[in-house]
């Protein structure tokens, strides 16, 4: 990295005396040599001269801020920067943060032509944009395109300076948390029906690329899997999506929509926005909580405030289509998702309470063997009669656990009072 720093910082000197006719010993950018590294390996792909520049400008601010000092330099004969030069002046930052502008600047200097090929590099079909590797972003309307601040991704940033993939986490500028769960898929007990949709939701991720490209079904088909998840509470919608992840070592993400809607203008979008720009080219499973938030029965259009609101679930609607991945939205209930919205999805999967035989094996996995209990076939039938979801027989386990920390013997009697307490919670919600 550091023969890449002191690269680019000749590359900027040279580019400056080219521009200002000062004494140089090159004639053009393009004549110094470019070192070879093994970060480089670490990018989706390998950058040419011009893109291999723009990356250092982005994170020059990250590894050597002052080599940027230079352009603090100000036009004398206007006292003012040099407008060509581009740039932020950051918050907290007290470096030069560089723009499009800066990146033209050094590639392009006054030529016209040369700006375009700059501006070819940020647009949405190039690959530092497909692979989320840098951007611009932040200029306001009206403003130069190349105006906008130049940021290197944070993927991109935790690959190339600490040597690991980038997991972001919930935040305020992230309204989505990465769920795991230490299960397997083999430890998931469901009924057949719901077993089966769940394999079809995972053959399409796995052969997905034959469907579309080799059968040639692009034509007619959207790319990416949308699936609603719905069933009483605790039955497994949240375990099946984050063991779907699992199970094809993807990155499962929740965002949770009665978190995200905001009362103000614009904010719901604005929230879930960045949620779908980081998982448009990443290997994620983007799960959809309490999806009947925004996708409840619509109401008529009388105030403003429902116009709005319908705004936010048409936006949301889209970015979902358009998404190219796998998005599963989970409710309680069919019936507050709005039927419009149902037939966008390719398969509707549903949850329901476990039937007795469930139960028995699910009760058969829980207990702890260790527990010394006895007759624990027996016990096990008598409580496998109690009509729980597997997420109540959770709390079960742990109700007897918190009581056996604390000195209690575990028996037939403790267990059941906990299953009464839980049956009791259930009927109160």
């Amino acid at each position: 990295m550091e023969k890449r720093v002191q690269w680019f910082n000749e590359v900027l000197t040279v580019a400056i005396q080219i521009y200002f006719r000062q004494e140089c010993s090159y004639t053009s950018i393009y004549e110094i040599p470019v070192p070879e590294t093994e970060w480089l390996d670490r990018l989706p792909q390998q950058p040419s001269f011009d893109e291999a520049v723009v990356l250092m400008l982005a994170l020059m601010p990250h590894l050597s801020p002052q080599v940027l000092d230079i352009f603090f330099v100000h036009n004398k004969n206007f006292d003012r920067p040099y407008t060509e030069f581009g740039g932020w002046k950051g918050m907290s930052h007290g470096g030069f943060l560089p723009t499009g502008e800066t990146a033209a600047f050094i590639l392009a200097g006054d030529h016209i032509e040369k700006r375009k090929e700059v501006i070819r590099m940020f647009q949405a079909d190039h690959w530092f944009y497909i692979h989320n590797v840098l951007r611009l972003e932040g200029h306001s309307d009206g403003e130069p395109f190349l105006s906008a601040q130049l940021r290197v991704s944070e993927e991109v940033l935790h690959r190339l300076l600490l040597d690991r993939e980038y997991k972001p986490d919930y935040s305020i500028g992230f309204p989505a948390k990465r769920i795991t769960s230490p299960l397997d898929w083999e430890d998931m007990v469901l009924d057949y029906q719901t077993a089966r949709q769940l394999e079809e939701i995972n053959n399409w991720i796995n052969h997905h690329a034959t469907i579309m490209e080799e059968w040639g079904l692009k034509r007619i088909l959207k790319a990416g899997y949308r699936a609603l998840f719905y069933g009483p509470p605790g039955t497994g919608k949240t375990l099946a999506a984050t063991l779907l992840g699992k199970r094809n070592e993807m990155d499962v993400y929740r965002i949770d929509l009665s978190m995200v809607v905001s009362k103000y203008i614009g904010e719901t979008e604005k929230n879930l926005a960045r949620v779908f720009d980081l998982a448009e080219n990443r290997n994620w499973i983007l799960f959809f909580d309490e999806a009947d938030a925004l996708f409840g029965k619509r109401t008529s259009t009388q105030t403003s405030n429902d116009r709005h609101a319908n705004q936010e679930v048409a936006y949301l609607l889209q970015r979902i289509e358009d998404f190219p991945g796998t998005v599963i939205l989970a409710t309680n209930l069919r019936s507050n998702i709005d039927e419009a919205f149902s037939r966008r999805f390719q398969s509707l999967v549903y949850f329901a309470m476990p039937s007795e035989d469930i139960r028995r094996e699910l009760w058969e996995m829980m207990l702890p063997t260790n527990w010394g209990i006895e007759n624990r076939n027996e016990l096990i039938d008598k409580i496998a009669s109690y009509e729980l979801a597997g997420g109540a027989m959770t709390n079960v386990i742990r109700s007897c656990a918190l009581q056996m920390v604390s000195g209690s013997n575990l028996d037939e009697r403790m267990i059941v009072a906990a299953i009464k307490e839980e049956l009791l919670k259930n009927q109160s919600s």
